[in-house]
């Protein structure tokens, strides 16, 4: 049975997966979630974490193992996919609504005085902040994006093009996708719908969501 490690967003904690990892252990895989430092910190911040969680995983299951991140979980997988020194464990990778090219929200949120420097995680939305960190797969491991396009949040109100309330669509899609597809939900409910977890075991099955 493939194990998959899931990764979830901005002040978040391992219980906002467990809907998906629910949905996904009833499709055949088994899950591993965990919590990460993605409220004051830099999303980056949390690599080591993932990766000693890889190695753990490594040491109990001789088998692959993908990486499957919502938001800034997804950021942080190709943060892993640059970083890591065991990638050949590594399988395929999903992302769910993640601003892979910045979020215009973080910009807005800079803004507000010291906001960004108490929620450090939002600084590391900024897209110049994603750029220096040239966040390359040289590995050439199989990457897959899932977008929302339900911009049911108010905050969506405030992003220039289509949305899912905290991300826009044109910040998903980048050029090291293997595959892209969107779903009609909003960014806080994308991963808690079964036909998400769906086309996340067919992209970890075989490398396309069709």
């Amino acid at each position: 049975m493939d194990q998959v490690l899931l990764l979830h967003g901005f002040n978040k904690s391992s219980k906002d997966m467990m809907s998906l990892a629910n949905n996904l252990e009833s499709l055949g895989f088994r899950c591993h979630s965990i919590s990460l430092p993605l409220t004051r910190h830099e999303f980056d911040r949390a690599t080591k974490r993932v990766l000693d969680e890889l190695e753990n995983l490594a040491e109990t299951y001789d088998g692959t193992i993908h990486l499957v991140g919502h938001s800034t979980g997804g950021l942080l997988v190709r943060h892993v996919l640059k970083e890591s020194k065991a990638t050949r464990r590594i399988g395929r990778c999903v992302q769910i609504a993640t601003p892979n090219q910045g979020s215009q929200l973080a910009v807005l949120a800079s803004y507000v005085k010291g906001y960004t420097e108490w929620f450090r995680t939002l600084k590391s939305l900024n897209a110049s902040y994603i750029h220096k960190l040239a966040l390359t797969n040289e590995t050439q491991i199989e990457l897959g994006a899932i977008a929302g396009t339900n911009s049911n949040l108010w905050l969506g109100r405030f992003i220039h093009g289509e949305n899912d309330g905290r991300v826009e669509l044109s910040s998903v899609t980048i050029s090291e996708l293997t595959d892209f597809t969107t779903l009609p939900y909003g960014h806080k409910d994308i991963h808690h719908h079964y036909e998400t977890a769906v086309l996340t075991s067919r992209f970890l099955n075989t490398g396309s969501f069709q």
